[in-house]
This record gives structure tokens, C-alpha cells and sequence, in this order.
């Protein structure tokens, strides 16, 4: 069955327009609330959202779905996608859900549904709750419609789990921290959690007014916070995305570290403390040769998936691992959290930098990562990845990268686009493998 409504990471969209609307809210609440009516008891959905403007009207749209019902709706506010896992599990909710479209500028948003264990819906119950999407769903006896209440103390019961992350005798005191919020869900949090842990701590991106968020700050936008680094003379600063499930690193020398390099120190670490899980580390097939091979030295595996946060999540549930990640930012500390959680994968690098006393730019950089280069062939039309002579050429490719590099050939799952991407430890030749490949493509439209 095709897909109307569900994308790779739950609903996302522009606001007003296809199927980010508000009646579509309403029909999420309802068949979400439908199919998650199990047993007895009186039933909870929590309720959490980024800064967008549009967060108002799905809140509200959400909210009257999920009452008409019959579910009773708690609403957080402003919240970390990862805050919400969390109090959906902490408060015996039979649902969680996140208002918010990630790193996306504020004209977009989405809805993320998480269930009563915190993690990410099954592609099973996407598929039966996009089923009910389409269909007339009883509603609730007038005596039976839920309620609504807002709680005061969400912020305080993340920034307590967030601290609990790290052992009780680790303190941030004598580091001074830039962290970067995107004017998006953490802007209070994360902030208060750094202060809260003896940390220094100067904050961008900290005032959010409905329509800035990722607005030239955040995890896709760097140079504002390399900038304030350097005018500070900061030891690190911490990059968040939109609904801070993401975590891109600055060191003291206003240069990036990303995911790649933050996986490699949490992994190294926790595997020397023996207390990682699973013999090695999930990443997708983006993430670069260069931490395959420093894991492989040190008698760790890497293991791939589609890319995808979700995807990691299930190789990691699936494998009994506990680190995985994206290049992209995106940690996922199980030990921790059901989802990414860029604020505690912060604390991980933080604690990193007190117990070594090493600067940023030498404790961030464990590897260095081999060329990789991905360009984006936009096509006119069928499946070029089919064409004859587009597989004998990535035949040849691969062919010619063997034992030495690594490439990677995907189409887009929103436009037609084909994604080349090729990595080796030759420059020039993955500058050239990639562009015959893309000359392939498009002689084949």
C-alpha cells in the first residue's frame, strides 16, 4: 500500500498545504487515539512541540482528536522530541507525540508518534493508524470525551534525566560552553542543564519568536555558532537542531565535528570502560570509511543501515547495541533514551573533554576521515538506476574502488533525485568515480 501520509520519520510537510493541515491533526488524534484505546484503564496521550508558529494550530487540532476520542491529553510545550520519549514512558502514557518538522525552516512541520515504550511507531502501526486515517472513527460518549491540562514541570523532569546521564561526581566547572539552540525546542533546557552542571555557558539561538527557528543557527548552520566560539574563546560549543535530536560539535578552533568523529570518542570510551554493548557501533551507509577503520583498529565493528535515525535504531534494538548514530548528528545512547537525544550525546563529549583534559580539537579528533564527496543528479523521468548503462558503469566503479574506498548510490525518497556518493582514499579518483556516474544518470533521462 502506498503511502499518503506517513514519510521516512512520521508526517512532515508545509504548513496549510497537502497534509500538514489542521483537520489532518485532528484525524492523526483520532486514529491514533483509536488504536492505541487498550485495556481498561483511563487512557493518555503526551504532547510536545518545537517553536513554529504553526505548533499552535496542530496542538490544538491534536488535542481535540485525541479527547473526541476519549483520551485524556497532557501538553508539555516547547520540548526536545527525546524530552518527549521520555515522559511518555515516565508518565504511563499510551502515546506520545512531537509537533515539529526537525532542522526544516518554520514554514514546515510534521508529527512524530512515539508509543507507550517511547520508541518511534513500527512501520505496522504507522501503517494500520494510516489506514484509519481514511475511515469514519467512532467517537467518544459525551460523558466519556477526554481532557486536557497543561503540565509546569516538564522542563525540570528532562534537565533531570539529561544530568542523570552522567555519573554524580562529573562536573562542566572550568568549561566554557557556546550552545547553539536554532531558536527551536531546547532553548531553555539545554542551556539550564550546562549552567546547572557547573558549566560556563554563553547561549545563541535562544529566542525563538515562531518563525526563526533554524533561521541562519542550529546544527545546519554553523557559522554563527563558530563565530561566537572564537569572539569567546570558548572550549567547545554544542549545536542543536530544531528539536535538539541532533548534535553537531565546534571545537575551541571554530572547526566541525560531526557525527562521525562524536561516534568514534562515545564508542572508544564506553568500550574501554567496557561498558558498550553490542561489540561495536551502528551508523548508516553515509557515515565515512575513516571511522570504520578506527573502529576496526580497535577490535570494534561498524555496522551499517539505511540512512535514517530509525533505521539505526532498529539494527540497534535488533543487534543489543547501545551507541549508534548518524554523520549527520543524530546519537542514540540506549543506555539513556529511546531516540536521539543531541543534549546528551553533548554531556558524553563534555565529560570526555573533563576526564582527558584534552582540548576539543585533539579528544574530537580521533580519525582522519578519507575524502568523501556525494553530488545530487536530479532526473526528468523512469528509473535511471535501472538503465544498463548506468549499472555497468557503477559496475566499473565499484570495481575500482574495491578494498580501498566505498560507494553508495541511492535515490531520494521525496524528489527525483539519485544521491552519489563515493569515498576513498584517493581525492581525485572519487571526484572522478562520482562524476561518471552522474554523467551516467544523465544521459540515461
Amino acid at each position: 500500500m502506498g503511502r499518503k501520509f506517513f514519510g521516512t520519520d512520521g508526517i512532515r510537510g508545509r504548513t496549510n498545504v497537502g497534509v500538514m493541515t489542521a483537520a489532518t491533526a485532528m484525524k492523526v488524534g483520532q486514529a491514533a487515539g483509536t488504536y492505541f484505546l487498550r485495556g481498561a484503564h483511563r487512557h493518555r496521550v503526551v504532547i510536545g512541540k518545537d517553536t513554529r508558529l504553526s505548533g499552535y494550530m496542530l496542538e490544538n487540532a491534536m488535542t481535540a482528536g485525541f479527547t473526541s476520542v476519549g483520551m485524556d491529553v497532557v501538553l508539555l510545550g516547547p520540548m526536545p522530541t527525546p524530552a518527549v520519549a521520555l515522559l511518555t514512558r515516565e508518565m504511563r502514557a499510551d502515546v506520545g507525540v512531537m509537533i515539529s518538522a526537525s532542522h526544516n525552516p518554520y514554514e514546515d512541520n510534521g508529527i512524530k508518534l512515539f508509543g507507550p515504550d517511547g520508541f518511534k511507531l513500527s512501520d505496522e502501526d504507522e501503517l494500520a493508524i494510516e489506514t484509519m486515517l481514511e475511515q469514519d472513527l467512532p467517537l467518544a460518549a459525551a460523558e466519556d470525551v477526554g481532557r486536557a491540562r497543561r503540565i509546569e514541570d516538564a522542563r525540570g523532569r528532562y534537565i533531570h534525566a539529561v544530568k542523570a546521564s552522567l555519573p554524580h561526581n562529573v562536573r562542566l566547572d572550568g568549561l566554557r560552553i557556546v550552545v547553539d539552540c536554532a531558536h527551536g525546542a531546547a532553548y531553555h533546557v539545554a542551556p539550564s542543564a550546562l549552567w546547572e552542571l557547573g558549566a560556563e555557558v554563553i547561549a545563541i539561538g535562544v529566542e525563538p519568536n515562531g518563525k526563526n527557528i533554524n533561521a541562519g543557527v542550529g546544527s545546519t548552520h554553523l557559522e554563527a555558532i563558530k563565530a561566537k566560539v572564537r569572539e569567546v574563546r570558548a572550549d567547545i560549543g554544542i549545536a542543536l537542531d530544531g528539536d535538539a535530536d541532533r548534535l553537531i560539535v565546534v571545537d575551541e578552533k571554530g572547526q566541525t565535528v560531526d557525527g562521525d568523529q562524536i561516534m568514534a570518542l562515545i564508542g572508544s570510551r564506553m568500550a574501554a570502560a567496557g561498558q558498550l554493548r553490542g561489540g561495536g557501533v551502528v551508523a548508516t551507509v553515509m557515515s565515512n570509511l575513516g571511522l570504520e577503520r578506527y573502529l576496526k583498529g580497535r577490535g570494534l565493528d561498524l555496522v551499517r543501515t539505511a540512512v535514517g535515525d530509525r533505521h539505526v535504531l532498529e539494527k540497534m534494538r535488533e543487534g543489543g547495541f547501545n551507541v549508534g548514530g548518524e554523520q549527520s548528528g543524530h546519537m542514540i545512547l540506549t543506555d539513556h533514551g529511546t531516540t536521539g537525544d543531541g543534549t546528551v550525546a553533548a554531556l558524553q563529549v563534555l565529560a570526555a573533554l573533563i576526564a582527558t583534559g584534552q582540548p576539543a580539537s585533539e579528544a574530537l579528533h580521533l580519525f582522519d576521515p578519507v575524502p568523501q564527496l556525494l553530488k545530487n543528479v536530479r532526473f526528468t523521468g523512469g528509473k535511471p538506476l535501472e538503465n544498463p548503462a548506468v549499472q555497468e558503469v557503477i559496475a566499473e566503479a565499484e570495481a575500482q574502488l574495491a578494498g580501498h574506498g566505498r560507494l553508495v548510490i541511492r535515490p531520494s525518497g521525496t524528489e527525483p533525485v539519485i544521491r552519489v556518493m563515493a569515498e576513498g582514499d584517493d581525492a581525485d579518483e572519487v571526484e572522478a568515480v562520482v562524476e561518471r556516474i552522474c554523467e551516467a544518470v544523465r544521459r540515461a533521462t
